[in-house]
């Protein structure tokens, strides 16, 4: 504003430079206001995810909402715990999914109905033995193996009606384990 009010070159200079400063920005906004357009769109996605995350947090809190456990190293109880109640829990039939079972999960078996058949699919290095099946169905009957070299993931399969996916169900408690 002051150069405005002078008359002498300095201030026609400053005045001419303030005016191609603002020409220049006017430019610049044009150019680029595709580019602040999505900005502003994008910081308002982040506000609305900011918002939906908070929500699945908060429900993270409320424990009834928790459907899976994530056990880490050092709670082979606590996971032993679940799988003897996942057990439990089966009125007509356990299906269970291991390339890896041994005499472990027998044992976890004797916790089951008695009148619960239980199928378990397995690799042919398994280190489960007939004579182990043999033992277990005398007491708690009835225990199939069947050898099969289709499946990676380890899986427990309650009535056909609920489905865990397990990280470990025998000796790699020690590792880390997860449920669905």
């Amino acid at each position: 504003m002051l150069s405005g009010l002078l008359r002498n070159e300095i201030a026609v200079q400053v005045s001419i430079s303030i005016m191609n400063a603002f020409v220049e920005m006017r430019k610049f906004l044009m150019l680029n206001g595709q580019v602040f357009e999505r900005l502003t769109n994008i910081e308002y996605k982040i506000l609305e995810h900011d918002k939906k995350f908070d929500e699945v947090f908060n429900q993270f809190q409320i424990e009834k909402n928790i459907k899976q456990r994530i056990f880490f190293e050092g709670q082979i109880y606590d996971a032993y715990s679940l799988i003897i109640d996942i057990i439990k829990r089966a009125n007509k039939k356990i299906l269970i999914i291991d390339n890896y079972i041994d005499d472990s999960i027998l044992k976890m078996l004797t916790k089951k109905k008695s009148n619960v058949e239980t199928i378990i699919l397995t690799s042919n290095n398994s280190n489960i033995k007939d004579l182990d099946v043999q033992k277990f169905n005398k007491e708690y009957p009835v225990l199939k193996i069947t050898k099969t070299n289709k499946f990676h993931d380890r899986f427990i399969i309650i009535d056909n009606k609920e489905m865990y996916h397990c990280r470990g169900l025998n000796k790699r408690f020690r590792q880390k384990v997860f449920w669905n």
